[in-house]
């Protein structure tokens, strides 16, 4: 996985992923306009012409982000339009009929206090093996707003990630049968790590901006035994927090607010046989470190990450070689963060079988 330090305006950020990661961004887009192409028949030229309709609501929402995307297109000698849709990739591929081409995994686990006294998020990011190559940390380095850290795909500008202010956000993947000319929801994450507090963040999401479904685990600490998290299902048609605990909170695949689900639809015909298994799977396994006293922590995060109950459809996910070939997912990158710490722990492929490496502010 690349790394890169990026400081200055947001055009520079751009300008600098761009020519800096400009090998990823090649990848991502050959990644997606084969996906686009080859399951759903669409040419990458309509892909951009389908991502254009979200560049009024972006405008509105914050100017700064057509910016750095504006950056990153001439970074890496690329069309503005071209980095425009792999912004919006979520909105293409996992949306209306595409729910019949495409999967998308992942999962999502905090725990706070007071079972926890640190504030602490982690997630398996669950997609096709050619990403691993598209893959990016980036460090982004600002006067005005927080500083980040966020693991991402080549030339998306908002992904899974934390910032000094002790907010940090994931990513569970929704399949909805409706979407709006809203906010691409990558850039509604990168608007949670631009943010300075809890209410800021949530504020960015509560009102339907989001043109797709997607849960976002969204965590901040202000210290010890002082931090919540919440998964947060987000819509053009608003949002819901679906976790009915207050201290530790699960999430997979698949839309679990009941208005959220009347709403948009549910797309995701795997649910029972994959994204649902993960999910109460998840849940045993914070159940049984409580009930048996055990102590949570980093080391506890990165077993569950680990698990292989259920392969290959397993929280650490493996391909699933029984399913059509566009099906195929696995456990590209997996990531906890300890937000009362500021500490991050990202391990490269399946954590099953890698190690973590620390990073922090």
């Amino acid at each position: 996985m690349k790394r890169l330090t990026l400081s200055g305006s947001a055009y520079e950020i751009g300008k600098q992923h761009g020519q800096l990661g400009k090998e990823e961004i090649l990848r991502s887009m050959e990644t997606y306009e084969k996906l686009f192409y080859d399951y759903q028949g669409i040419r990458w030229s309509e892909v951009k012409e389908r991502a254009k309709i979200h560049i009024q609501a972006i405008e509105k929402f914050d100017e700064s982000l057509l910016e750095e995307i504006q950056g990153v297109a001439e970074g890496a000698s690329m069309e503005f339009e071209d980095i425009l849709a792999l912004n919006a990739r979520s909105e293409i591929a996992l949306t209306g009929d595409a729910h019949s081409s495409f999967t998308d995994g992942c999962t999502s686990i905090f725990t706070c206090s007071p079972l926890t006294a640190d504030t602490i998020i982690g997630q398996n990011w669950d997609w096709k093996a050619a990403q691993k190559d598209s893959l990016l940390l980036l460090k982004i380095e600002r006067e005005d707003l927080p500083n980040i850290f966020m693991v991402t795909e080549g030339g998306i500008i908002g992904k899974i990630g934390c910032n000094d202010h002790s907010i940090g956000v994931g990513l569970n993947a929704l399949h909805s049968k409706k979407k709006s000319d809203g906010v691409p929801i990558h850039l509604g994450l990168r608007s949670i790590l631009d943010s300075r507090s809890l209410h800021e963040a949530m504020g960015k999401i509560q009102e339907g901006q989001m043109a797709s479904a997607a849960n976002f685990m969204i965590g901040y600490s202000e210290g010890e035994n002082k931090g919540l998290a919440f998964h947060v299902e987000v819509s053009p048609f608003g949002i819901a927090i679906t976790n009915n605990e207050t201290e530790y909170g699960v999430h997979t695949n698949h839309i679990c607010s009941p208005e959220i689900q009347m709403n948009v639809g549910e797309g995701n015909n795997l649910r029972y046989s994959d994204s649902e298994i993960r999910k109460r799977r998840a849940e045993q396994l914070i159940k049984y470190a409580v009930k048996n006293d055990l102590e949570i922590n980093e080391e506890t995060f990165k077993l569950w990450l680990s698990d292989t109950f259920n392969a290959p459809n397993s929280i650490n996910h493996y391909t699933n070689h029984q399913v059509p070939s566009h099906r195929h997912i696995e456990t590209v990158f997996s990531i906890i963060m300890n937000l009362s710490e500021k500490k991050l722990y990202i391990s490269e492929g399946m954590p099953a079988h890698e190690s973590y490496e620390q990073y922090g502010f």
